[in-house]
């Protein structure tokens, strides 16, 4: 089988390599992903004669067995029709289980307790007319075939995996510049939180946000308090941007003031690292120490140090408005992408319970930045937290679609390049509709009441545009219906 990665270097895309076997296509799956996925089943196309490797899909495996037969034909349909719309319709298929062992279990029994998903995920592929050529699970640092029955080349208690970095993959991965981030586990840790008694400061801060902005965005039929706490909200972003790139700037406790002009930010002088020596003491979050901490933990924690709870609490609640999200989302270049992605990681990790479902908004632009600047792995995981957050976020289904489909981000790009130049020169004539960006996404039918976020539509007139919707595009300016999962008086939507 070869493996053909398309990346945006200009290395991979030309790079191919020759798989043989279930021990090198064990070891290529970080390499697919850009992390070693954890608890996950994965399924990969296969192409033309040879076996190129095409478009993934993956989710954590589910705990009920119950799920199983459900979730293998749904990962089966979405794999074969995302291949048919991008006109490469799969010729087979490569399915990977990845569960480490529970205290107690051994890989071995890891592989037997999930045989029978696995050959739901066989024959849910064979129904579609698709083989499934091989399927490993890998549990304990070793991989068992459920397809190979010779026990020379794949023994019932597992073959070890190879060691990492000496493979042919490793090293031709390397050499093109592409590297595995860490486990799943890892990557999802940086956009939660983290737990402690210091969450009990951040959910106060929430609490008193949402007490001053609830009100402005429901209760102003005029539209001013709602125009007012989002141009709030996008100069506290701005400021707090220009405060990842120069970390001396320091920081304000309250909100700023309406700012007179929305331009795109300039460069600030002299960006410094998170890591610099120079930041400014300040808040952080319990388990992100600055020494001892793995990839990313340290950048992480230096960032939250960077914003207090109040700062962080007035985003959170300002980017549920579906116009100021949109308007956050043109920050997605150069710099500002860079300071943007550490922004709305931090955001991510600060809402605490019972304030999960906010974290939709944040994740999503997690998600967006990261694709936009070329990081596919941050963005899968991001935006697959952001639909566990909230599975009706309209903007995150779109985005999510998108990226597994394999499309371009410049054209979403070019709509909110094209969106903030209408806005901050308006004598220039408007976009053409060739211009607009059209993703389709599937909703579920039904509305529920109480504040929404940002991304969420409900009614038959907005279900019949959700199809339509694109980021910066034309908008309410009112968030639609939802309901929250109730966590805590403090968590709900309504009564404060």
């Amino acid at each position: 089988m070869n493996a053909n990665r398309h990346e945006t270097s200009g290395p991979t895309r030309t790079q191919q390599i020759t798989l043989r076997g279930p021990a090198e296509l064990a070891d290529a799956l970080p390499f697919m992903l850009g992390f070693h996925p954890t608890d996950s089943v994965v399924l990969v196309a296969l192409h033309g004669e040879h076996g190129r490797f095409g478009g993934r899909v993956r989710l954590g495996i589910p705990g009920s067995p119950r799920e199983w037969a459900s979730t293998a034909d749904h990962l089966a349909e979405c794999l074969v029709e995302g291949g048919a719309r991008a006109g490469a319709r799969p010729d087979g298929i490569v399915v990977f289980l990845c569960q480490d062992p529970a205290p107690g279990e051994t890989g071995r029994r890891v592989m037997e307790r999930l045989r029978p998903f696995a050959q739901r995920l066989r024959t849910a592929c064979g129904a579609l007319d698709i083989p499934v050529y091989e399927a490993l699970c890998i549990s304990d640092g070793l991989y068992f075939s459920y397809c190979c029955p010779d026990a020379r080349c794949c023994p019932p208690d597992g073959t070890p995996l190879a060691l990492s970095g000496t493979t042919v993959m490793a090293a031709t991965a390397a050499y093109a510049g592409v590297r595995v981030r860490g486990s799943l586990r890892d990557m999802e840790a940086r956009l939660k939180p983290t737990g402690g008694p210091g969450e009990e400061g951040q959910r106060a801060a929430l609490d008193a946000a949402a007490a001053s902005v609830v009100p402005r965005i429901l209760e102003d039929p005029e539209g001013r308090q709602r125009t007012e706490t989002r141009e709030r909200t996008l100069t506290l972003a701005r400021e707090i941007l220009r405060r990842f790139a120069n970390p001396n700037t320091p920081k304000t406790p309250n909100a700023p003031q309406i700012p007179k002009t929305s331009q795109p930010l300039k460069t600030p002088p002299t960006p410094q690292s998170p890591q610099s020596p120079s930041h400014p003491t300040g808040p952080t979050l319990p388990g992100r120490a600055l020494t001892d901490a793995p990839e990313g933990a340290t950048t992480d924690a230096a960032d939250d140090a960077l914003i207090t709870s109040e700062e962080a609490a007035a985003l959170i609640l300002g980017l549920q408005d579906r116009i100021t999200r949109d308007r956050a989302a043109e920050w997605m270049e150069g710099w500002e992408g860079t300071a943007a992605l550490r922004l709305w990681r931090v955001l991510a990790r600060r809402c605490v319970a019972p304030y999960q479902e906010y974290a939709a908004a944040p994740l999503t632009l997690v998600g967006w930045t990261a694709w936009s600047t070329g990081d596919e792995p941050t963005a899968r995981v991001a935006l697959g937290l952001a639909l566990e957050a909230d599975p009706e976020y309209v903007f995150a289904q779109l985005l999510h679609q998108a990226c597994n489909e394999g499309l371009d981000p410049e054209s979403l790009r070019s709509c909110l390049r094209s969106e903030r130049d209408s806005r901050t020169a308006p004598e220039q004539p408007s976009p053409t509709p060739s211009r607009r960006v059209r993703m389709r996404a599937s909703r579920r039918q039904g509305t529920r009441p109480a504040l929404g976020r940002a991304g969420r539509q409900t009614g038959a007139r907005d279900r019949r545009a959700a199809a339509g919707v694109r980021p910066g595009g034309p908008a309410t300016g009112r968030p639609g219906g939802g309901s929250p999962q109730h966590g805590g008086q403090r968590g709900t939507r309504s009564g404060r």
